[in-house]
């Protein structure tokens, strides 16, 4: 039977027919899929290479292992010596360097070897982030998996990655530093500023991308302005906290001084100013390196407290556990810097304490990050 037509319809035109609609944010879910999930996974992989390149690098320089490199480079480092006469050789330059001297000074051939190859190890990491990050920025570009908006944010990742070498490369003595830079506690607080700004950097990342963009500019909209104020105020705080335990570390002041609360058995600890000119000392005084470290760490311990009370007030469940685990954190690394300083810097609990660290500086973040995108879930506190 032919359908009636309606008179002001154009002859030979078929009857539009229903199109399915659009499902909101089917772009997004299809990105998260693919580019997102696997970008992220790319970025733990680079999180957990460079957090294991500040772990094994204060374990080789609190067991001594610290030998400089006068050949390395900080890209692709360089070939360990291949017969006796280029290990000889190798340890003559050791021997000729301003390294030699203090905890190394009259190391042996042998010593020389097992501390060389523990640095060597560590160092293959720098270059090995590096090659990680190259093959993952230039495949997912090449792929077309990039994330929008996310070409520059990554490519500044590998920025910091070849920073990070140099400063490896300074650290291990692989060159010559002009001053300030050829006194290590200097060339400590490069590496480790490097090495957590890119630690940290990569897990806002990794926190970005564990969520749709839909889902974060919603979550924006009701955000913990105070949370994530409190939040920014105590990430500050930790991140000069680590530079300055950059600082004790480089001139290995957690020895000088092992009583707490006080300093050789005064607030002020002994000469605290003998250097000229007097801004070296903030650098270079063991003494009042550590004081300062020791006052910052008593602020930390302050704000994270009120930090936590302010983040206890969220509405929101996920954002008051994020700050729970930071103030939980943060009293179990004043314990082990105080267990540092008692015990003499030994390897087992320095090497705890610098995990601590890395571990508050990202539950920082992390409680940050939940005050500024809270998980919107229900509102009873519980």
């Amino acid at each position: 039977m032919t359908k009636k037509r309606n008179i002001f319809e154009e002859v030979g035109t078929e009857a539009p027919r229903e199109r399915p609609l659009a499902q909101p944010g089917a772009i997004d879910r299809a990105a998260r899929r693919g580019a997102r999930d696997a970008v992220r996974l790319w970025l733990m992989m680079l999180f957990l290479i460079v957090a294991a390149m500040l772990v094994i690098g204060a374990f080789a320089r609190l067991t001594e292992m610290l030998v400089p490199m006068p050949d390395w480079n900080p890209l692709f480092g360089a070939l360990p010596p291949l017969d006796p006469g280029d290990w000889l050789a190798a340890f003559e330059r050791f021997r000729d360097s301003p390294v030699y001297r203090g905890e190394t000074h009259g190391m042996g051939i042998e010593e020389f070897q097992l501390a060389f190859w523990w640095g060597w190890g560590s160092r293959q990491l720098a270059p090995t982030a590096l090659v990680l990050w190259a093959v993952g920025f230039v495949g997912f570009l090449a792929a077309g998996k990039m994330p929008k908006g996310w070409t520059l944010r990554l490519f500044g990742l590998g920025v910091l990655i070849v920073l990070l070498g140099a400063a490896d490369w300074l650290v291990g003595g692989g060159g010559i530093a002009p001053p300030p830079f050829d006194f290590l506690s200097y060339r400590m607080a490069l590496h480790i500023g490097f090495g957590f700004s890119l630690v940290g950097l990569t897990a806002w990342f990794i926190f970005k991308l564990s969520r749709s963009e839909a889902d974060l500019l919603q979550a924006r909209r009701v955000r913990d302005r105070a949370g994530y104020r409190m939040g920014s105020a105590l990430m500050l705080l930790v991140f000069l906290q680590i530079l300055l335990g950059s600082q004790v570390a480089g001139l290995y002041a957690g020895r000088a001084y092992t009583d707490w609360p006080l300093m050789a058995g005064g607030f002020l600890p002994p000469n605290p100013f003998y250097i000229e000119p007097l801004w070296r000392n903030f650098f270079e005084n063991h003494a009042l390196v550590q004081f300062i470290h020791r006052m910052n760490g008593y602020l930390v311990v302050l704000v994270g407290v009120v930090t936590w009370f302010v983040g206890r007030k969220s509405v929101h469940r996920r954002t008051r556990r994020a700050f729970d685990h930071v103030a939980l954190m943060v009293v179990t690394q004043a314990s082990l810097g105080i267990g540092t300083i008692l015990f003499a810097a030994q390897w087992p609990i320095a090497v705890a304490h610098q995990i601590g660290a890395i571990t508050l500086w990202t539950l920082v973040l992390r409680a940050r990050f939940l005050a500024q995108y809270p998980v919107q879930q229900s509102t009873i506190r519980g």
